[in-house]
């Protein structure tokens, strides 16, 4: 789950069976959380959670200051990073995992995955707007997917709901999903009732 700024969504969404949470450290964000505030909440939270900072083209220094702050398992980079960046960000923190998010549209094509396939632990697709760097909402074409040949594991986002989650997962086999607006009363505060519809039908597609 993403989009964390309170610490009772964040144990709600453990208690529902989320593997991970994550904290949006990039101020224009409309679910920006301080990494002063993510630490925070991070240090509450029970052990075998993975705490992932999202990332918009930080420098290689601050990304480290802000994963020995909070204690980030994963950092989730939703900027124009390169791969170059990746492969020195890994250098800098060896036991990092790190996910490349791509906006994906008509217009993807798989030679942009192919330079981070040996520098990022995995890939994160999110739907493409124009002037948006995530987080809107919005589905996509889920059948471009399949065009990329990824070759590294893939999280699905963009607009997942407790209506279409079951669709998304029965056709498309994600390794993950990134829930974060369809279980929102507003951005940055998480609905705990439809959290936990959310999270029953993806258990439910696990025990398929």
């Amino acid at each position: 789950m993403c989009g964390t700024t309170r610490l009772e969504d964040g144990l709600a969404a453990v208690r529902c069976g989320v593997d991970a949470l994550g904290f949006i450290l990039y101020p224009r964000s409309l679910r920006y959380i301080s990494p002063e505030d993510a630490t925070v909440i991070c240090v509450q939270l029970p052990p075998f959670v993975d705490r992932i900072g999202v990332l918009v083209n930080e420098t290689i220094d601050r990304a480290v200051r802000f994963v020995e702050m909070a204690g980030f398992s994963y950092l989730q980079l939703h900027g124009n990073e390169s791969a170059s960046y990746c492969a020195e960000l890994k250098n800098a923190l060896p036991h990092l995992k790190i996910i490349k998010a791509f906006r994906v549209g008509e217009n993807t094509q798989k030679a942009e995955f192919r330079p981070y396939e040996e520098c990022v632990d995995g890939f994160l697709l999110d739907t493409y707007v124009k002037g948006d760097k995530g987080g809107t909402g919005q589905v996509f074409d889920w059948s471009i997917i399949a065009g990329l040949q990824l070759n590294n594991p893939f999280i699905l986002a963009g607009g997942l709901t407790p209506e279409n989650i079951i669709q998304a997962i029965e056709t498309i086999h994600p390794y993950g999903v990134d829930i974060n607006s369809g279980v929102e009363i507003r951005p940055g505060e998480k609905d705990h009732v439809r959290l936990e519809e959310m999270m029953r039908q993806i258990m439910n597609c696990r025990e398929k």
